[in-house]
């Protein structure tokens, strides 16, 4: 679910595609997208075993753990592009807006929390020229965290 107004249009970042953009300002610490609808998981091994789920894992997030949801039916979250340096961070399924966002800004999450741990994105960084590469749970949801919490602590957000 997106909470803010929205739209999807042409991507900024170069070979993206399409991208979300947001339609109404957005302040630093607000919710961008909660999950809904998310009807099953799968273990990792379960999709690597499973030539049909194998065939979509191009539509794969992880939720927690080796749990990921698979979604091809791409749901208008899945225009949410990759940055090393996002506007939005990725944490259990939530996005929240790292900054104050303006109206016309496309939202960005590092794509590594979403990724099996060591798996490599098909494509590369278009502005570091980097491999994206899935962290470890333990090392997602260490980093998610903490930044959770230093932007819910800051003075921007009205903490």
């Amino acid at each position: 679910m997106i909470l803010p107004r929205y739209h999807i249009a042409a991507s900024a970042i170069a070979g993206a595609g399409k991208g979300l953009f947001l339609d109404e300002a957005v302040a630093a610490g607000r919710i961008l997208t909660a999950p809904d609808g998310i009807e099953q998981t799968y273990r990792q091994a379960d999709i690597e075993a499973s030539a049909t789920l194998r065939a979509q894992w191009h539509a794969s997030a992880r939720w927690f753990e080796d749990r990921y949801t698979l979604s091809p039916d791409w749901p208008d979250e899945c225009y949410i592009n990759h940055s090393f340096t996002p506007n939005g961070l990725w944490h259990l399924g939530f996005v929240f807006a790292l900054t104050d966002l303006p109206a016309g800004s496309e939202i960005t999450v590092d794509y590594r929390h979403l990724l099996p741990p060591g798996q490599a994105e098909d494509f590369v960084d278009s502005a570091t020229g980097e491999t994206i590469t899935g962290l470890s749970w333990q090392e997602s949801l260490a980093s998610s965290t903490r930044a959770l919490a230093e932007l819910l602590a800051s003075p921007r957000t009205g903490s």
